[in-house]
């Protein structure tokens, strides 16, 4: 049977389960759900040799499951069968009325490697990057395009400073945001107070600033979580940051940092929406070797509930999913 944990013994289990992910974590949870993304669920299928852990999170009218936002879906621990989760989740979400549920699951943990047996569509995506930090010169292996940037940064006079435990995100903020609105992005990605409050609150967080000589800030990268996986989550540049290898240096900051303070993994993400693009690019310049395999999980749990709110029963698995929460 799966059950619904308590949030306050949700880490407590993680812990006994020697899962440290940021992703899973009661704190991600609770901050993403901020997003408007649902209410925090933490689903928890024990099992004789092994357990499943599903943190998600539930939206209402329809109910359905979303990922919160970056990674996750559910995660397979020691020899639990795949098709035990599967029956077990299609019961809670037909008692729960859920019709959909929609995820992206973690390239790290490489859980879509389960989908189809968990009861997903799996939908491959174009990947994410890993970096590893085992090398004591990161820089060395970087593309020679982006070690050019570097060196450039560093001679025009840009240091990279790294704060472990910031206390407040006002000006990392202020350069992401002025980032999002000069390459158009989506009204979603524009987040509010109440998100920034909450990933200082909840989410262990690293900021590497940027400064130019006159000490403005330029540049400036989020990481988080525990080791061994440390994500990058966020990053931002001012007018005067562009075209200088301010960012890369950042980036760079938040990788050495990370290969000090015991992480095995700087985990860059993917391109926008999954996609091969000039992100993604970018992104694996700082790992040439770090690709890793992505894909997206989508399931139907009501066929006639499904077909009701979309006007059709057929799924359109490649397009917009729900088809009932597209924009319009």
């Amino acid at each position: 049977m799966l059950l619904e944990v308590e949030p306050r013994a949700w880490d407590d289990l993680l812990r006994s389960r020697g899962v440290t992910d940021v992703y899973f974590s009661r704190g991600y949870v609770e901050s993403a759900a901020v997003l408007g993304g649902g209410a925090p669920v933490f689903l928890h299928l024990p099992g004789a040799h092994g357990d499943a852990l599903f943190p998600c999170l539930l939206r209402d009218d329809p109910p359905d499951v979303v990922t919160p936002y970056g990674y996750g879906g559910p995660l397979l621990l020691g020899d639990l069968p795949a098709a035990r989760f599967a029956d077990a989740y299609r019961e809670w979400c037909a008692a729960r009325d859920v019709v959909t549920s929609f995820v992206v699951f973690h390239p790290l943990a490489a859980n879509h490697a389960h989908a189809e047996a968990c009861g997903f569509r799996a939908v491959p995506l174009a990947g994410t990057v890993a970096w590893g930090l085992g090398e004591p010169d990161l820089a060395a292996g970087m593309h020679r395009h982006h070690r050019r940037l570097v060196r450039r940064a560093r001679e025009d006079g840009f240091a990279a400073a790294v704060d472990e435990r910031p206390a407040d995100l006002t000006e990392f903020a202020a350069l992401y945001e002025a980032t999002m609105r000069r390459v158009d992005a989506s009204p979603f990605y524009f987040f509010g107070p109440a998100y920034w409050e909450a990933l200082l609150r909840e989410v262990p967080l690293v900021r590497v600033d940027v400064r130019g000589a006159d000490g403005a800030p330029v540049a400036g990268v989020l990481g988080m979580g525990k080791p061994p996986w440390l994500h990058y989550h966020l990053g931002g540049a001012a007018d005067a940051g562009r075209g200088t290898g301010a960012s890369h240096l950042a980036l760079l900051a938040l990788a050495e940092w990370g290969r000090d303070h015991g992480y095995a993994v700087l985990h860059l993400g993917g391109g926008v929406g999954g996609r091969a693009d000039a992100l993604f690019e970018y992104k694996l310049r700082f790992a040439p070797d770090g690709r890793r395999a992505a894909a997206l999980g989508k399931a139907v749990h009501d066929s006639a509930a499904y077909g009701r709110l979309t006007g059709s029963p057929a799924v359109d698995w490649d397009g917009f999913f729900p088809a009932y929460r597209a924009p319009r």
